[in-house]
């Protein structure tokens, strides 16, 4: 591994700066763990956007803020990183393919958030190669929050190495939750949470340029939707959530959600179409 290189930001990671590093052409070094750290001291939520994203995504409200908080408005740091030119791939060839958020102790909605993500592993895979991006949200010295966001890119880089152990996703829903057509609204405030204006997530036609039907949902917002549907959303105190993600989620599409097995009830997964899900994910009210 290259040796750890640390960019340290005062305030809000600008996108404008790393879209624009992100389309300049560099030789990119091949090393799938470059070493790269960023950290964001300091953050605050801001109150009228944090009552747009939650009106948004149909979160409760309450006195501290919901799990998947940090991790969609911490979602910069990760844009940061995969926007370096030491980073082995262009972002536009990454997808994101799994998260792990775990939420220690309740962070209070005034609390200053110290937010830093790490370029923790990088990995030869079956067609391709995995990254792995751990970020804390930590207040006053302590870690009250941790994710592993996994991304994905296709190609060849080398003989498959060895997995490390994740948590296995679950095959058993329940029954149909809820049925809803997401609004087709709210895409450039998602940008600007989580600092990812892909066009993707905007324009059919890029979409469409790039393999997909039309444009796509920000992940983390469908991840959200998920969670507000539950009949026990929680996630204001300590929490874990896990979420597989399998397929995109178009713009102007009825979807399912199907959760709340006997065997498995923290358990769901979100349908566009019936044989296969877009996202399965677990939320555990109390973490482990």
């Amino acid at each position: 591994m290259n040796s750890q290189r640390t960019m340290a930001y005062r305030g809000v990671p600008s996108a404008f700066v790393y879209t624009l590093r992100a389309v300049r052409r560099v030789r990119r070094p091949g090393e799938l763990s470059p070493g790269l750290v960023a950290a964001w001291p300091g953050h605050r939520a801001d109150r009228r956007q944090l009552r747009a994203w939650l009106a948004a995504t149909g979160l409760p409200a309450g006195p501290a803020l919901h799990i998947l908080y940090p991790y969609t408005f911490g979602f910069r740091l990760a844009m940061s990183l995969l926007t370096h030119p030491s980073a082995p791939v262009p972002i536009w060839k990454v997808l994101q393919v799994r998260a792990t958020i775990r939420q220690y102790s309740a962070i209070e909605v005034d609390a200053p958030l110290d937010f830093e993500t790490r370029w923790a592993a990088g990995r030869p895979v079956a067609k391709g190669a995995e990254f792995d991006l751990d970020t804390t949200a930590s207040v006053a010295g302590m870690c009250r929050w941790e994710s592993r966001v996994t991304f994905y890119s296709r190609g060849a880089y080398g003989e498959p190495a060895a997995v490390p152990p994740v948590e296995r996703a679950p095959g058993e829903f329940g029954p149909e939750r809820a049925r809803w057509t997401p609004r087709d609204a709210h895409h450039l405030d998602f940008a600007r949470y989580t600092g990812d204006y892909n066009p993707l997530h905007f324009a059919d036609g890029y979409a469409r340029r790039h393999g997909f039907a039309g444009a796509l949902f920000h992940p983390p917002r469908m991840l959200a939707e998920c969670v507000a549907r539950l009949p026990e959303p929680g996630g204001n105190g300590p929490a874990r959530v896990d979420a597989w993600f399998k397929g995109p989620v178009l713009h102007r599409r009825e979807v399912v959600l199907r959760g709340g097995s006997a065997a498995d009830p923290g358990a769901f997964a979100l349908h566009l179409e019936p044989a296969r899900p877009a996202l399965v994910g677990r939320l555990e009210s109390h973490g482990r």
